[in-house]
């Protein structure tokens, strides 16, 4: 059975409490679809704020698919439970081609980043199309390589202001494509994890140098699937940094909510 994000019952609060991995603050979300340009139906959710202006829209890129990444990995899952509440942000969550979570299965099969330009290309355009303004790719792992290989490029490029990594493994992403981000201008903020299976920081940030205007950023103690909830909250701070006018705040966004609150299972 699919997921339907409307099945969320929320319940007031006589005081705040903490927010933790499961737990869900208000918004508008939906189950929601989109078709790329060779054909196949992609699923996702998009979550909006109840109330008041969006204040940025992410559009986030999932990792390896092969290896258990979807729409619903913890930080993406995370950032659509919190920040429509704590940020005004926009979240679009979707599965590329052939992956699969609770939401379904989008069509088509796994193309190893090649076919999924397509589904860049998509996701894009569904936000467009619904108004959703000041548009970032947000990519974890493999979904670094799809916001490195096809976001600097038409027609994606000229869509997005621009974009945040997490966890950049810089298999499939080359040269040739850091060059392209630098020659867009566009804004790239990279975080690495100390610990990162693939790339570390002192690499990440020789190897991110073509882009004059990246900023690099090692988290120390964190691994590469930020594994916890300090790393979580950490990248989701440093997200609404890059991407809202008033960002985060000097203490970080909000680890308590006293309003109405549900939690996921």
């Amino acid at each position: 059975m699919t997921f339907n994000p409307a099945t969320f019952v929320f319940s007031p609060q006589d005081t705040a409490s903490a927010i933790r991995a499961a737990t869900v603050l208000p918004a508008h979300r939906e189950n929601v679809e989109f078709t790329t340009e060779d054909g196949k139906v992609l699923l996702g959710e998009l979550a909006v704020p109840e109330s008041g202006e969006i204040t940025a829209t992410l559009i986030t890129l999932h990792p390896l698919p092969t290896h258990g990444g979807f729409m619903d990995s913890h930080v993406y899952r995370k950032a659509s439970y919190r920040l429509p509440a704590l940020a005004g942000v926009a979240v679009l969550r979707f599965n590329t081609r052939g992956t699969h979570s609770p939401r379904g299965t989008s069509q088509g099969q796994f193309e190893e980043g090649i076919g999924e330009r397509y589904d860049v290309e998509a996701a894009v355009r569904f936000a467009v199309e619904r108004g959703l303004p000041n548009r970032w790719l947000v990519g974890w792992s493999f979904g670094t390589e799809l916001a490195l290989m096809y976001g600097a490029v038409e027609p994606v490029a000229s869509a997005i202001e621009g974009a945040v990594l997490l966890s950049p493994p810089l298999h499939r992403a080359t040269d040739v494509h850091l060059k392209e981000w630098s020659a867009s201008g566009k804004p790239l903020t990279v975080l690495v994890p100390e610990h990162d299976d693939y790339l570390q920081p002192a690499e990440a940030a020789e190897r991110f140098s073509l882009v004059p205007q990246a900023r690099v950023l090692g988290v120390d103690g964190a691994k590469h699937l930020w594994v916890g909830e300090k790393y979580a909250a950490r990248v989701l701070d440093e997200i609404v940094d890059d991407v809202t006018a008033a960002g985060a705040g000097p203490a970080g966004l909000p680890r308590e909510w006293a309003g109405a609150v549900a939690t996921a299972h």
